[in-house]
């Protein structure tokens, strides 16, 4: 005996729906762990596809390749002094421009890269990744720090002196250790840009993530002027920390990449 049209209709939705997960009374019968599993991988998709993230990873490994190379070209001809007439004439160019607004934006830009502020706003950072539950992204930012202990040990290495009065105009700061490379740049680099990496890698939505990894970038970007502006550094020490600094963030970022891989889908916060 064959159904009427609107009968039939209703076994094909009830064996749809047995067929997804479903008994005949609606009620979801699939495993709690599928379920989470269905709804994590629905709630995080992948920004990229396979292809496009291994060409994006290709491309950033060879830029880390090509910046710590130029480091390495730019180490000897500092430590030769054949780049003086160059910084010199870069910072009296950059100290010309006398706008007091300016002045207070590379102070203020140059401040969190002073103790103690220094040596509490990146422990911060790490922590705040470990509340949200991202201990892949806490142990990265960690990392990222490492940049703060690399110009310690290369300045030690290097002993460049420092600009002085009354060659240059410098601005009265802490400061410690010798000129070359400039830490604040190594560590914004490191710790700010790996900020801003995280968070690109984390946001989905485009508003949000461009207005995220905004004000890490801009701290990046204009610490190197600070630091020349306020006489502080030379061009080349800054010049040598963001060479430095983008290769050190390359290598994190592929540590991230990998670490992701191993970390399975439904533990990842």
């Amino acid at each position: 005996m064959r159904l009427p049209r609107r009968e039939t209709r209703g076994v094909a939705v009830t064996e749809m729906r047995t067929s997804r997960g479903a008994d005949q009374n609606g009620v979801d019968r699939t495993p709690a762990r599928a379920r989470v599993a269905a709804a994590v991988k629905a709630a995080r998709p992948e920004t990229v596809a396979a292809p496009a993230a291994a060409e994006r990873a290709l491309a950033i490994e060879r830029l880390g390749l090509a910046c710590l190379g130029g480091f390495a070209a730019l180490l000897p001809l500092v430590r030769a002094n054949r780049t003086a007439a160059v910084d010199l004439a870069v910072t009296l160019r950059l100290q010309r421009w006398k706008r007091p607004w300016f002045g207070r934006v590379m102070q203020a830009v140059s401040w969190p890269g002073f103790p103690p502020q220094s040596r509490v706003i990146p422990p911060l950072l790490v922590g705040g990744w470990l509340l949200a539950g991202l201990r892949v992204e806490a142990l990265c930012q960690a990392g990222a720090w490492g940049t703060a202990l690399t110009s310690t040990v290369i300045k030690e290495f290097a002993k460049r002196p420092r600009p002085v009065a009354p060659q240059v105009a410098v601005v009265l700061a802490p400061l410690g250790g010798s000129s070359f490379p400039s830490g604040h740049v190594l560590t914004y680099v490191g710790v700010y840009g790996g900020l801003a990496y995280l968070l690109a890698t984390r946001l989905r939505n485009e508003p949000a993530r461009s207005l995220a990894i905004a004000p890490p970038l801009a701290l990046v970007a204009l610490v190197g002027p600070s630091r020349v502006q306020q006489g502080h550094h030379w061009t080349t020490d800054v010049l040598a920390s963001y060479l430095l600094g983008t290769a050190w963030l390359a290598g994190i970022a592929e540590i991230h990449r990998r670490l992701l891989r191993r970390v399975p889908t439904e533990r990842r916060s």
